[in-house]
């Protein structure tokens, strides 16, 4: 896979908050629904999915930029590096030196040194005249302590540790199921069916983890994550802008003149709303908290549009004469 940078579009200095912008904005251009012509668009939008599945997460990112792990999110090993010898670059085994050993855990690589007696060396012999048979049993755990006695220890099988491939997975949901959160049964690209809890208050382009459901990972390592990203199904009256809704609300010609109390829609039932008198067409109203819910709700933002009846209404014509006649007013004068 690319550097999760290249592929977000970011630089390595970018902060969290231009990450994800660049995450989010890239969701909706290579979003699998809007490029149904393109056969690699699946591909593409799993590549962002797993660079902000790196970059996207703080512990992940400084896993990345130290070089324990790769753009795929498996551990990098870099070799025994801790070896020292009585000859440059070798290992110091005959005058009871040391080496050191690694073992990868949820907080990376673990670095451990494991010393000799003095003068002791693999084959436990002054000057470590060891069989290299013997060397490889103290490096690599086999069968324990070396049999004449030398230092030993054991080895993770740094192998084991591997995780799983990562399976991306997409799902449309509406946006009163985002509001009150859902459960949604998908089938794998694996062919393999997974019940997802969708929680209330998700937005556009964000992902559902689901731990171990991924694929299988080579000699008994953790199992990979099923990443689910959501989207939002259009809907009737609410555009959302995060976790934020808009609404335009027709009204009258003389609510907007006289003012009145109307009913408006919001996704947890219809409030009031008081008009004011002298209302023009594109006044906004702000309903906070009546947006999408989570840590901070979001807020509803409702439009008005003076929308005038159908058909010809001869007394609303002379009456609009007369206003023009008698007061007359230029709303764009100051346009130029």
């Amino acid at each position: 896979m690319r550097d999760p940078y290249e592929v977000l579009g970011v630089q390595r200095s970018a902060s969290a908050g231009d990450i994800k912008k660049a995450y989010r904005k890239l969701a909706k251009k290579l979003h699998p629904d809007s490029n149904k012509k393109d056969p690699k668009a699946a591909d593409k939008f799993a590549e962002l999915n797993s660079a902000h599945e790196i970059v996207g997460d703080e512990d992940k990112r400084k896993a990345f930029d130290r070089g324990e792990i790769d753009a795929e999110g498996k551990p990098r090993f870099h070799g025994f590096e801790g070896f020292r010898g009585g000859h440059p670059g070798g290992p110091d085994f005959g005058r009871g030196g040391g080496f050191e050993s690694f073992t990868w855990g949820p907080d990376g690589f673990r670095r451990s040194t494991t010393r000799g007696g003095a003068g002791a060396g693999p084959g436990g012999g002054p000057g470590g005249g060891g069989r290299f048979e013997d060397i490889l049993s103290s490096m690599f755990g086999f069968g324990g302590a070396g049999p004449r006695g030398g230092p030993s220890f054991e080895a993770e099988d740094i192998g084991s540790a591997m995780r799983g491939q990562d399976i991306p997975a997409t799902v449309a949901i509406s946006l009163n199921e985002a509001a009150t959160g859902t459960t949604r049964r998908l089938r794998l690209p694996n062919g393999k069916d997974v019940e997802v809890k969708i929680p209330a208050g998700i937005g556009e382009g964000q992902t559902v983890r689901l731990k171990g459901q991924g694929g299988p990972a080579p000699h008994g390592g953790p199992a990979g994550d099923v990443l689910i990203t959501v989207s939002l199904a259009p809907h009737p009256l609410f555009k959302v802008e995060g976790q934020n809704l808009r609404l335009e609300l027709p009204i009258t010609l003389y609510e907007a003149v006289l003012g009145a109390k109307v009913r408006v829609p919001t996704l947890d039932g219809a409030v009031e709303l008081a008009i004011p008198a002298n209302t023009s067409s594109g006044r906004t109203f702000r309903l906070k908290g009546k947006g999408l819910p989570g840590k901070t709700p979001g807020d509803l933002y409702i439009t008005t549009k003076i929308v005038l009846p159908d058909g010809k209404d001869a007394e609303l014509e002379e009456l609009m004469a007369k206003w023009r006649a008698n007061k007359p007013h230029d709303p764009r004068g100051g346009m130029g």
